[in-house]
């Protein structure tokens, strides 16, 4: 008799290995490794085996470029995050803390794709039909076009496919469906590769728009195998704390558009909804206090004026704190080294804490001149124009550098009646705000 081959899978991102291993060495993940019986070690070689027929190379001039088609979503802000509206045959991931407005936000979704007469199947695996009856109520979301399911069992799902034709799918959510051809337990790497891999080959075949949701673990990546944010075609986190009205919606991934496009919603009676007029929601020009500088950020082609927050508070330990909400921690002690630099501010024995409002996290650098405002702000407790904004990256040699799209954020600045402006370079077009050149750190002093 043949011995039986023993083969072990790491629950976090699907690595297969003959020898069990306390730390995986693709993800890192410690004591992730479990054993797969002879069964789960088929499927795992039939996931990954290739069915295509054998093909010829083509030349790319000889390619036919195919026409994506799109439709609307009825949310305007939904829309510009997938690129422009819903892809017919797309398969789309979203994440997101528990209580952000996953299941708000596609239920009501479904609801004004089913009111344009196309055909929505919700299949809910953690709730029952009476809970998102209720939900649908209070949303305004009943329609005739939209079918409510549930069910954990792929199997059931896929007959269900076969009774009525569906033009767009909800999955809530992938970690709990399960198929019964495969022995481990719902939400484990093989369950969700294989559930995955049959929700692709049904929105590829069938032409229907599929959007998963999925669970987050701590550290607030998708939970389950990382082969699943690589099967699928977009990959869409929320952002933001449950009790805060704002959450944004952020393109991780996306194969029919661009990823720089965020989706501002906002949470209300009637559910999660886009939010209107969201200029002035980022800062607050009612009080002028010191700690407080104003900015504008690029998030995709939309300019958003943010308000930087800075405490600078004497410390009573040998350590000094260091922490910031909303930007980068590292960025932050490198700016602070700067200052005692260039400006000779001493700091050491100061505990410096930055906070970005609205809950948006700055990933580029056009902000460093404003985090440098907020924080001699705070430690000269001298307040700041409201009508002024500051707009530059800030070097390690202290020069302060221009940014893209300067006329756009400009204008931006603009439109909020701003009529300062801090700036490393002029900008190209005529702007009714005054600017002045600050191309060194030093020249900061020259405001306060």
């Amino acid at each position: 008799m043949a011995k039986q081959k023993i083969l072990f899978e790491c629950q976090h991102c699907g690595l297969t290995t003959p020898k069990w291993m306390g730390k995986c060495t693709n993800c890192g993940a410690w004591d992730s490794f479990v054993e797969l019986n002879e069964h789960q070690q088929e499927v795992v070689k039939k996931t990954k085996s290739t069915t295509s027929k054998s093909s010829k190379a083509q030349s790319i001039n000889d390619i036919v470029e195919e026409e994506i088609y799109r439709y609307s979503s009825l949310d305007p802000e939904l829309d510009n995050v997938l690129g422009g509206g819903v892809v017919p045959g797309s398969l789309t991931l979203i994440g997101g803390s528990p209580g952000v407005g996953k299941s708000t936000l596609l239920l009501k979704v479904g609801s004004n794709i089913a009111s344009l007469g196309k055909n929505v199947l919700y299949v809910t695996g953690e709730e029952s039909a009476s809970q998102i009856k209720l939900r649908a109520n209070r949303l305004g979301s009943n329609q005739d076009k939209l079918y409510l399911l549930s069910e954990i069992r792929l199997d059931q799902i896929l007959l269900e496919l076969e009774h009525r034709s569906y033009e767009f799918i909800i999955i809530d959510s992938i970690q709990t469906i399960y198929s019964e051809a495969i022995t481990s337990a719902p939400g484990s790497v093989t369950q969700v590769r294989q559930i995955t891999f049959e929700l692709m080959r049904i929105a590829k075949e069938r032409d229907i728009a599929i959007f998963i949701i999925g669970h987050i673990t701590k550290e607030g990546s998708i939970a389950g195998p990382r082969v699943l944010e690589h099967m699928v075609d977009t990959v869409l986190y929320f952002e933001g704390d449950s009790s805060q009205e704002l959450r944004i919606l952020r393109g991780f991934k996306n194969r029919f558009g661009p990823t720089s496009e965020i989706g501002v919603f906002e949470m209300r009676a009637e559910g999660l909804i886009s939010a209107t007029n969201i200029a002035s929601r980022f800062f607050n020009r009612n009080s002028t206090q010191s700690g407080s500088a104003l900015t504008v950020i690029m998030e995709g082609s939309r300019p958003i004026i943010l308000e930087v927050q800075a405490l600078v508070s004497e410390s009573h330990t040998p350590n000094s704190k260091r922490q910031a909400t909303g930007f980068d921690n590292n960025r932050l002690n490198m700016l602070l080294a700067l200052l005692e630099r260039k400006l000779e501010i001493p700091l050491s024995g100061y505990d410096v804490f930055i906070n970005i409002t609205g809950g948006i996290k700055i990933t580029e650098t056009a902000a460093d001149l404003a985090i440098l405002a907020a924080i001699i702000s705070s430690f000269r407790d001298r307040a700041i124009s409201k009508e002024t904004i500051f707009i530059g990256e800030v070097s390690l040699v202290g020069d302060v550098r221009e940014v893209y799209a300067l006329d756009v954020r400009l204008k931006e600045a603009n439109m909020q009646n701003i009529t300062k402006a801090l700036v490393a370079k002029k900008p190209l077009e005529k702007s009714p705000i005054k600017t002045f050149i600050v191309d060194e750190v030093t020249k900061l002093l020259e405001w306060y």
